[in-house]
């Protein structure tokens, strides 16, 4: 039941929306009422998303301010869910520039209040950049002259999740392993669902709360408990946990990308939060706030927010799984990515719009109708692979691992339907046409940059050919970058008979084969309701 009465009446604002919490909140918002306005750097990415026509998006960047003055116009609560997760040397200023430009802008438009979500840490601790530069973030919306609330969540379970994923993998593939020091951190974890909600109810809190509120379910457990009660509630074997003295989390990083599909870079800040307890205060509506500014407005806010409960470890385990295992999980910890600039070159540009480029080509006659093609085409990657050599695929991601990248398994969201921005192995969709054309973009470390369009197209001919028949179309597309990425292509190119070549004769016997089994289950026995 809908307990926000006053939402009708208000205009919300959520940053971030492309990403796996940003992803899930607008639906909730939607549903408790509100009107919500979406900032996105490439609101492309949200074209696909089932909400898509229920809100409103603004072209913008947190980091210059562009479009904040437009996408902050009249709003009342805006969600700051901008991270930086990945490597990079910038991004502790990146994220505080980008948190004074929003707060600057918020406080001109007369917002109302800011709401952020950040990460749980003990005060006074040494924290590692990343844990560093969220509390800076906080500090920023806390002494802005906009209201802000602060919500502080450890290791969020979800399906989908990047801390789910590595929890997940790591514990499905190593019946044995050997564990550094922060498997033994007390951390209290949070289903994902939960945190929607106090995210959502943040808004209901008094006018003018400016505080911080940590998060946490009603479990406190060590990572190495995380690990046995996820086996027990996933009817695993029960895991055997040896630690060892030291492994840097540089290096545990490094281990956790090996196992699982989240890459070093994004595993690295996500150990780094396991390094201290990530404990709340005083239950789940612990945390400090201005006593200058409150009164007693924050024990008032502390009481909104703890009422509720929250759901236990094994609960939000099993549910997570149970939507994995069903496909039904809306977002995932990869939803946030990259697609294209504007001034990025794109393979329908011509020559001479992005100086050169290296195209190979290839297509085939398939013995099925498009539809059915296409249904092979946008399910490709993830479990059902790339229909090539499966030994080439797997070599290109542990080389991409190697250099820093994020490798080929990260998989798929849903492994049958895929919308803009999903990210597919080492690759992110950047355009799809539904029956018509799927464009991935890579996103391996590569010297220069690199697309791969699939097409379905009925074939040529009568109606009744076209019908039954189609052509698969394929095309491999790299602009280099100086002379290493001229190099690069001519050191590929003696490569890409067997694995694009291979690739467009399998898509196209997989196609024909799925329809024959169709016609088969079609010509099955009268009278039976299958």
């Amino acid at each position: 039941m809908n307990t926000h009465t006053h939402a009708r009446d208000r205009t919300v604002l959520v940053t971030g929306a492309t990403g796996y919490i940003g992803g899930r909140l607008v639906p909730q918002l939607l549903e408790a009422g509100y009107r919500v306005r979406c900032l996105a750097r490439t609101p492309g990415k949200l074209r696909d998303h089932p909400w898509r026509d229920r809100v409103e998006v603004v072209r913008g960047d947190v980091l210059s301010g562009e479009g904040l003055r437009e996408a902050l116009d009249g709003v009342d609560t805006a969600y700051y869910l901008v991270h930086s997760m990945g490597g990079g040397t910038d991004f502790r200023s990146a994220d505080l520039e980008g948190a004074r430009t929003f707060a600057r802008a918020a406080a001109e438009e007369g917002t109302g209040r800011i709401v952020y979500l950040g990460g749980l840490a003990p005060d006074g601790a040494r924290l590692s950049p990343h844990m560093a530069s969220r509390a800076e973030v906080a500090r920023v919306f806390l002494e802005a002259p906009v209201p802000a609330v602060v919500l502080r969540a450890a290791v969020i379970l979800g399906s989908g999740s990047a801390s789910f994923e590595m929890l997940r993998h790591l514990t499905e593939r190593l019946p044995v392993m050997t564990t550094p020091r922060w498997v033994r951190s007390r951390v209290q974890p949070i289903a994902v669902r939960d945190v929607l909600r106090l995210l959502v109810r943040a808004d209901d809190l008094p006018a003018g709360t400016n505080a911080t509120f940590d998060l946490g379910g009603p479990d406190v457990l060590t990572y190495a408990d995380m690990v046995r009660r996820y086996a027990r509630a996933a009817g695993l074997r029960p895991r055997l946990i040896l630690p060892v003295p030291v492994l840097s989390p540089g290096l545990s990083s490094l281990w956790v990308g090996l196992v699982t599909p989240v890459p070093p870079g994004v595993a690295r800040p996500l150990v780094e939060s396991l390094r201290h307890d990530a404990v709340v205060g005083a239950g789940p509506d612990g945390g400090e706030g201005d006593g200058d500014r409150n009164g007693d407005v924050e024990g008032r806010a502390r009481a909104e927010l703890a009422a509720g409960g929250h759901l236990g470890f094994d609960e939000a385990v099993r549910l997570a799984l149970r939507r994995t295992d069903s496909a039904q999980v809306d977002t995932r910890w990869s939803s946030a990515g990259r697609v294209a600039y504007p001034s990025d070159p794109l393979p329908t540009d011509p020559e001479w719009a992005g100086g050169s480029e290296y195209t190979d080509e290839r297509s085939r006659p398939v013995a099925a109708p498009a539809e059915d093609l296409w249904g092979v085409i946008e399910a490709i990657g993830g479990r059902n692979g790339w229909y090539s050599w499966p030994l080439a695929w797997a070599a290109r991601g542990w080389i991409d691992l190697a250099v820093g990248g994020v490798g080929a398994r990260r998989g798929r969201r849903d492994p049958l339907r895929l919308r803009v921005g999903d990210s597919v192995d080492f690759w992110r969709v950047e355009e799809i046409v539904p029956g018509e054309l799927l464009r991935l973009r890579a996103e391996m470390r590569l010297p220069g940059r690199a697309w791969l369009e699939l097409r379905a197209e009925p074939a040529p001919g009568p109606l009744g050919e076209r019908a039954r028949t189609s052509v698969y179309r394929q095309r491999a597309v790299f602009h280099p970058d100086g002379l290493s990425g001229h190099l690069y292509w001519a050191a590929v190119t003696p490569f890409h008979g067997v694995v694009f070549g291979s690739m467009v004769r399998r898509i196209a016997a997989r196609a024909a084969q799925d329809r024959r089994r169709s016609g088969r289950a079609q010509s099955g026995s009268p009278g039976i309701d299958v």
